[in-house]
Formats: C-alpha cells, structure tokens, sequence
C-alpha cells in the first residue's frame, strides 16, 4: 500500500468514470484532477453506496453542498461502485454532487488509503488550486466523518 498522503504534498493526477445527477438527469463523464486545477477540491472516499454511514456522509455533503461551494470548491465522491450503483444512489437520495468510481481503487491507493475487506478507509481529502494537500481526515474503522461544516471552515481557511 502506499503511504498516506502528507499535508503540503501534491496529489497525483487520476482520470475515474463517474456522474452528477442534474434534475432527473444522471450525466457521465470521464473526471481529472488537473481539470480541477485553480480551484480547491474536496475528495470525499467512501467505502459503500446505499451503506448507512456512508449515505449519512455523502448526504450531509449534499445539503451542504452550496456552502462548500461557496469557496469556489468542488466536492467529489469516491467509492470502488459502478456509475450504475452511484446513479441509484445519487436518484434515490437527491445526491448531487459528482460520484466517481475507483473500480481497481488506484487512486485510493495512490492516496493510502486502500483498505482489505472494505476496499478503501473513509477519508476526507482537501486540495488546494495547486492539487497541495491542505487538510485531510482518515479513519481507522470508518464509522465517523468530518461534517460539512468542518469542511467549510478548512476551505475558508484555504481563501484566507
């Protein structure tokens, strides 16, 4: 597994499949790193679609979306699901930000996060417009996340 990235370090570019509902259309697309560049970026990994965890983490995400957005920032889910599995999450909960999917999780593991079982630890990765590392947090277990309004308060600080 590779190590964890560290505060300060640059992200590696990745190019996933994924999707953004958008009114009652689920639109997919190939997704980059770098087209994200000159903008902060929150990389939310999580382990399920449709799990009672990670559906209480990517909806707190959701309806805090515009406040996230606020920033200037985008907010991308990750999990090893297929775009058919995170287009029912995304319907079935109003899901509106982009849900990408790490099928052999490379990027998880070029974060560090890869995980046997769960195939990835929850973890919460901030970018800034350069793709540094700002802030991060990841679980041992997976059962807790970082709030959408801590994610906030670490993108003002970013603007700061």
């Amino acid at each position: 597994m590779a190590h964890t990235l560290k505060i300060g370090d640059t992200a590696g570019d990745f190019r996933l499949p994924g999707g953004r509902l958008d009114g009652e259309t689920f639109h997919r697309r190939e997704y980059t790193l770098s087209e994200q560049r000159g903008k902060p970026l929150v990389l939310a990994f999580y382990p399920g679609d449709d799990t009672p965890v990670c559906t209480a983490q990517l909806c707190s995400y959701s309806d805090g979306l515009a406040q996230l957005q606020s920033s200037g920032a985008a907010v991308w889910g990750i999990s090893p699901q297929g775009l058919d599995s995170h287009e029912r999450f995304a319907r079935d909960r109003d899901l509106r930000m982009p849900l990408l999917y790490d099928q052999e999780r490379t990027v998880a593991k070029s974060f560090g996060i890869a995980a046997p079982l769960i195939g990835l630890r929850r973890a919460v990765f901030i970018l800034d417009a350069t793709g540094r590392l700002h802030w991060k947090h990841v679980t041992a277990v997976g059962a807790t996340y970082p709030p959408a309004t801590t994610l906030t308060a670490q993108l003002v600080r970013l603007s700061a």
